[in-house]
């Protein structure tokens, strides 16, 4: 302890020397589950072989600004933001190790990013029937494959809380699935925890899933997985994407772009489209705030056409009508 505590660091370190010698330090408070995986293949995968050679006395927020512009052209957003996320934590242990003064990433500019990361896709909202042709698409390759579709969109879950359903979740009598938990593969094996918003939800059974849902809770133990993969695994979405040649098949059938999780998008939207509160949706989402559910939603002019129609009504019963 007294070695480590007298071992001084080289002010002119460079970013991927200092990274090497932190380790996971910049991991602290950071779910080791699944957040920490993100984190360490952005710093590994970009940040590094973008600004690993620079001097962690010459990265500057200009710098950090520019490596970001180079990521955003060509990354997802959720990408973009672990990347980021990573670098500025390896650089406050800069901070705390008196290398740097202030940390330049957290001085970066205070940006909208720009608008070639809203791919197509992300607007791209399938229907019902768009979901159900999914769904029997992929039922070709393996029957649970397109019930993980089913669930995905029919439940508004993600992949990894359609893997953490029991039977038992499965109230008939009050036609509603609790969502209470996810499960995914992780560091160490399989994780499973509390779904993102740590509380459980309640999702109420729409009738499309109605014959799904009962060949699947039908004379099953209830302590049992309500679904599995072929092999007896948990379907995560990079496995529906490698089995289902994902990309392929929603192009195929008119829907290019179209990502798994947009099947969870697609179920809150039918809920709003639907006049279902936003308060309501919110709390089948899990959000903890309305104003999460509303940048989630693609609604259509279902809602705009209503209170038209509600107004124009109140105009002829007020004489006003032209």
């Amino acid at each position: 302890m007294r070695t480590n505590s007298n071992r001084t660091i080289d002010p002119f370190i460079s970013l991927s020397d200092y990274a090497r010698s932190i380790g996971d330090r910049f991991l602290r408070g950071v779910d080791p589950t699944s957040t920490a995986a993100g984190y360490r293949a952005g710093l590994r995968l970009r940040v590094l072989p973008t600004l690993g050679h620079t001097r962690l006395r010459d990265i500057t927020t200009g710098l950090v600004d520019r490596a970001i512009d180079s990521w955003e052209t060509t990354h997802s957003l959720s990408t973009l933001k672990n990347t980021i996320a990573a670098l500025t934590r390896v650089l406050d242990e800069a901070v705390r190790d008196d290398l740097v003064v202030r940390n330049p990433a957290r001085d970066r500019a205070d940006r909208r990013y720009r608008t070639n990361l809203e791919l197509p896709h992300t607007k791209l909202i399938p229907g019902p029937d768009d979901v159900a042709r999914i769904a029997e698409a992929c039922e070709q390759i393996h029957t649970s494959y397109g019930d993980h579709v089913m669930l995905s969109a029919f439940l508004a879950a993600r992949s990894s809380e359609v893997g953490g359903l029991l039977v038992s979740d499965v109230d008939w009598a009050s036609k509603v699935v609790t969502i209470e938990r996810q499960c995914f593969p992780g560091a160490g094996g399989l994780s499973i925890k509390p779904p993102k918003g740590r509380r459980a939800r309640r999702v109420p059974i729409i009738e499309p899933l109605e014959p799904m849902l009962r060949r699947l809770t039908t004379r099953r133990s209830r302590n049992l997985p309500l679904l599995r993969g072929p092999r007896g695994g948990v379907i995560t979405t990079a496995a529906l994407r490698d089995a289902t040649d994902w990309d392929e098949l929603v192009a195929s059938l008119g829907l290019r772009g179209l990502r798994r999780h947009d099947l969870r998008h697609a179920g809150a939207t039918w809920f709003a489209n639907a006049g279902i509160p936003i308060h309501v949706v919110s709390d089948i989402l899990g959000h903890a705030s309305v104003e999460t559910t509303r940048a989630y939603l693609h609604t259509d002019n279902s809602a705009l056409q209503s209170a038209a129609t509600r107004m124009n009504e109140h105009f002829r019963e007020a004489g006003m009508s032209s």
